[in-house]
C-alpha cells in the first residue's frame, strides 16, 4: 500500500522513479550491484528534471541496462503538457531515424539467410536506379549531370555513402539538389515501390562510395527488404525481430486501443511550450503511405530497450536469435574510415557503421563514453547508445524539436557515464 502511495504521488506530480514491477522489459537489478553510484544517477535526474520543470522540454524517459539488467528506469514530465498526462517508459513516441538501426539489422538478417550480399548492385533488386546520374552543376531546369563511376551496392546504402540525401541544407548542401528533390514529391509515394520509381528521378550528390551523406538510403534498404523477402515491410519486421523480441508497441501506426498512450511532441515558443503537428509523410497505415525504413516507426522505452540490448548480447536475447554475434561485429566496425572526409556531421571521435554511427576514437571526444561504443538518435531528440566495453545500453527518450536543443545528448552521456563506479 505504501508503494502505491508513492507511485501514485510521483504520477500526479508528472514524475515517476519506477519500481521493479512485472511486465519489466529486461531482469532489474540496484545501481550499486550493477556498479553504479546511486547518488550521481540522481544528479543526472535531478538536472533533466529541472529543465523540465522550467518548461524547456515536455518530458523525458531514461532506461539504462548493463549485463541486461535494468539498472535505472526514470520518468519525469508529460506525453501531453495540456493534459498533464504523464511519460511513462510505455508511452508510444517517435523514434523517427532510431529505427535507420532496425531497417539494417532486416537487411543483415537477409543476408544470412544467403539471399543478398552486401556488395550487390542495388539496381538488382530496385532495377528503376539502375545507371545513376552526378549533379556537377547547373540548374534545376538543365542540371549538369555526369554518370556514376559505378553502380550503388547495399554498402553504399548501409553506410549512406550513396549519394542520396535528405531536402534540407545539410543534407544535400545543394538548392538544385533540393529543388529536384521536391519536385520528386518522394513522400507523397502510396507504396515504396511507387516511392523508388519517383527516386529515380533524381541524381545523386556525389559518386558512389566517395562520402558520407545522410539521407533517404535507409528506405531504400526497406524496399529492398520487400522485393528480397516478398513480404510487406512491416510484416518483415514483425516476423523476424519485433514479434521474436516482444516488442508489442512498436509499428509504423497506432492501433486504435493505444493511442491513447501516445506522446506529443513539443518546441519551445515565446509563450511556453507547444505542440509539434506530427508529420504528414508518417502518417501512415495498413493501407495507404509509405513504411518508412529511415524514419517512419512508434515505439516505447521499453520495447527499444530490448531491441538495443539484443544488439549489445550479440545478437540474441532470452534464448532468441535475431542475428549471428559476427554479423553485429560487422555492423558496429566503422566502414567509412578510407572515404575522404571519415567523420559523420563533423564529430571527429565518430565513423559509422551499418545504420548505427560508432565511436572509433575516444580521445577524440567531447563527451565520457567508450570506444566501441555505438548507436544513433532520432529527429524528436530520441537516443540509444550501446557499449561493449561497459556493457551497459543507455536510452534518452524525449519528444522535442529542434533536436538535441542546448546538447541534452552530451549532458545524458556525461552523467550516465560519470555515475559508474566500477
Amino acid at each position: 500500500m505504501i508503494r502505491l502511495l508513492a507511485l501514485l504521488v510521483a504520477l500526479l506530480a508528472g514524475s515517476a522513479p519506477l519500481f521493479a514491477v512485472a511486465g519489466s522489459p529486461l531482469p532489474v537489478t540496484s545501481p550499486a550491484d550493477a556498479g553504479f553510484s546511486s547518488e550521481r544517477l540522481a544528479r543526472l535526474h535531478q538536472t533533466v528534471d529541472q529543465a523540465v520543470d522550467a518548461g524547456r522540454y515536455s518530458g523525458y524517459v531514461v532506461l539504462l541496462a548493463r549485463d541486461g539488467k535494468l539498472v535505472d528506469q526514470h520518468a519525469h514530465g508529460w506525453r501531453d503538457v495540456e493534459n498533464k498526462a504523464p511519460l511513462a517508459p510505455d508511452s508510444i513516441v517517435r523514434i523517427h531515424s532510431m529505427t535507420k538501426i532496425i531497417t539494417s539489422v532486416a537487411i543483415l538478417t537477409l543476408m544470412e539467410d544467403g539471399r543478398l550480399n552486401l556488395f550487390d548492385r542495388v539496381e538488382k533488386y530496385l532495377p528503376a536506379l539502375k545507371d545513376r546520374k552526378v549533379l556537377t552543376g547547373g540548374t534545376a531546369d538543365s542540371p549538369v549531370l555526369v554518370d556514376a563511376i559505378r553502380p550503388i551496392t547495399i554498402n553504399d546504402l548501409l553506410t549512406h555513402t550513396a549519394g542520396y540525401y535528405y531536402n534540407e541544407t545539410w543534407s544535400a548542401g545543394s538548392p538544385v539538389l533540393i529543388e529536384l528533390f521536391g519536385r520528386a514529391r518522394i513522400w507523397e509515394a502510396a507504396n515504396l515501390a511507387d516511392f523508388v520509381q519517383r527516386v529515380a528521378l533524381l541524381p545523386l550528390s556525389d559518386q558512389p562510395g566517395t562520402r558520407f551523406r545522410y539521407g533517404i538510403s535507409t528506405d531504400l534498404l526497406g524496399a529492398i527488404v520487400e522485393q528480397v523477402s516478398g513480404r510487406r515491410l512491416d510484416q518483415y519486421f514483425q516476423e523476424r525481430i519485433l514479434g521474436p523480441l516482444g516488442m508489442k508497441d512498436t509499428a509504423f501506426w497506432i492501433s486504435p486501443e493505444n493511442v491513447s498512450r501516445r506522446a506529443k511532441c513539443y518546441t519551445r515558443s515565446p509563450g511556453g511550450l507547444v505542440a509539434v503537428p506530427d508529420e504528414a509523410r508518417r502518417n501512415v497505415g495498413p493501407d495507404h503511405g509509405i513504411l518508412s525504413g529511415g524514419g517512419g516507426l512508434w515505439s516505447t522505452a521499453n520495447d527499444y530497450i530490448r531491441f538495443a540490448q539484443m544488439l549489445l548480447n550479440g545478437g540474441q536475447l532470452d534464448g532468441v536469435r535475431i542475428l549471428s554475434r559476427k554479423s553485429v561485429e560487422l555492423m558496429r566496425q566503422n566502414h567509412i574510415a578510407h572515404i575522404a572526409d571519415p567523420h559523420p556531421f563533423g564529430r571527429l571521435d565518430q565513423g559509422f557503421g551499418f545504420g548505427v554511427r560508432m565511436v572509433a576514437d575516444q580521445g577524440r571526444s567531447q563527451t565520457l563514453g567508450s570506444s566501441g561504443m555505438f548507436g544513433w538518435d532520432g529527429a524528436a531528440s530520441t537516443l540509444v547508445w550501446m557499449d561493449p566495453q561497459e556493457r551497459l545500453v543507455s536510452l534518452l527518450i524525449l519528444q522535442h524539436f529542434p533536436f538535441d536543443q542546448d546538447s541534452i545528448h552530451a549532458t545524458f552521456a556525461n552523467g550516465v557515464y560519470s555515475a559508474l563506479e566500477n
